[in-house]
């Protein structure tokens, strides 16, 4: 049963919290893959937003790690969490992707009309035995399928075997410095292992907490996909310490889970588009203020998001069209102070040293455009 006496936590204090649990008040001396399984998997809808997810995370990161990674196949890109493409470690990509069936399912029923008297269970035999004999791009599913399902919509068919099946992004999709069409291939056959357990709901919850928290039920079914996991912070409630946020939702923590004090110092972070930090609560004021609601994205297309403070301040993106000078512009939703504005300035040039391939490199400041305009 709920405490309603429960600690209440502000905002800045939610805040500090998270930037603390995503590596984001100080940069981590930790591996790579390290991080990408205490984050629980980075969203990757694009190919270069997990390498600036954890630039801006580890101390000393090198774009070179987590190709090695994607290229030894200690992970992987696969269909997860929310339905999105994620960089999992192959162990996640293995137990979470299982977890989250049902919202595959969900998925698939949207496309049912154009499913009508397709097996999906034979669906699902032929479209295993045809990526695990090479991959496949989703077009090429399609095509293959097509002929066992004539009056079927051949999209909706190589959307049911994503759906049904744990397809990985094989390499060099994903690496690096490199380019490659989609071509999927099951998890097992990739990673070369057989079938895991589903990993569980109870130990799914305490990671997200240790990588989001403190948060609410909403909070981890957004984050998640899932519905209907009340009953499972109740089961967990005892292990569990609970507090309210300023609105009197109830917000579920682990016991020894930091919680810095609300005016520990957060520095400037560039974060890519989708960054799972932008995206892991049903309620996202802890990092975007009321006010800038909305404006680091339109509809499925989202910005590079620049923290300072800890909350949303401005957006941010790299254009490297010029060999021979990378430019970052950041444009300002609001005021930046001299001494602030000089602190993401050099963010933004330890940004392009690693991450950009140029010799030279620019800053540039304006108010704020929408990129897209």
């Amino acid at each position: 049963m709920a405490d309603r006496n429960a600690p209440v936590l502000s905002t800045r204090a939610l805040n500090r919290a998270t930037m603390e649990r995503q590596l984001l008040l100080r940069r981590a001396a930790v591996p790579a893959k390290d991080a990408v399984s205490h984050l629980v998997g980075l969203q990757a809808q694009n190919t270069r937003p997990p390498y600036f997810q954890l630039f801006s995370r580890l101390e000393g990161f090198d774009p070179a790690e987590l190709s090695a990674l994607m290229e030894s196949r200690e992970v992987v890109r696969i269909v997860s969490l929310r339905s999105t493409i994620h960089t999992h470690t192959a162990e996640d990509a293995l137990t979470l992707r299982p977890l989250v069936q049902p919202a595959r399912d969900r998925e698939l029923s949207m496309f049912r009309k154009g499913l009508t008297g397709v097996d999906l269970d034979r669906l699902a035999v032929l479209a295993r035995e045809l990526v695990e004999e090479r991959p496949r791009t989703m077009k090429e599913l399609r095509e293959e399928l097509l002929p066992h399902w004539p009056d079927a919509d051949p999209r909706a068919l190589a959307v049911a075997a994503r759906c049904r099946l744990p397809l990985v992004q094989v390499t060099p999709r994903g690496v690096w410095g490199r380019s490659g069409q989609v071509a999927l291939t099951t998890a097992e056959h990739w990673l070369d292992t057989p079938p895991r357990p589903a990993a569980t709901p109870d130990a799914t919850v305490l990671r997200y907490l240790g990588a989001f928290g403190p948060a609410s039920v909403k909070d981890m079914q957004s984050w998640a996909g899932l519905t209907r996991m009340r009953e499972v912070f109740e089961r967990l409630r005892p292990q569990l310490l609970t507090f309210r946020d300023e609105n009197g939702v109830e917000l579920f923590d682990l016991p020894d889970a930091p919680r810095p004090d609300p005016d520990t110092p957060a520095p400037p972070r560039f974060l890519p588009e989708f960054d799972n930090v932008l995206l892991g609560h049903a309620d996202r004021t802890r990092v975007i203020p009321p006010a800038y609601k909305g404006r680091n994205g339109v509809g499925n297309q989202a910005y590079g998001t620049v923290l300072a403070d800890g909350f949303l301040a401005a957006l941010w993106r790299l254009d490297e069209t010029d060999p021979d000078t990378s430019v970052l512009t950041v444009q300002a939703l609001g005021a930046l102070g001299p001494a602030l504005r000089e602190e993401i300035t050099q963010e933004a040039v330890d940004l392009q040293t690693v991450m950009s391939g140029a010799p030279a490199h620019d800053v540039r400041f304006g108010t704020f455009v929408d990129f897209g305009d």
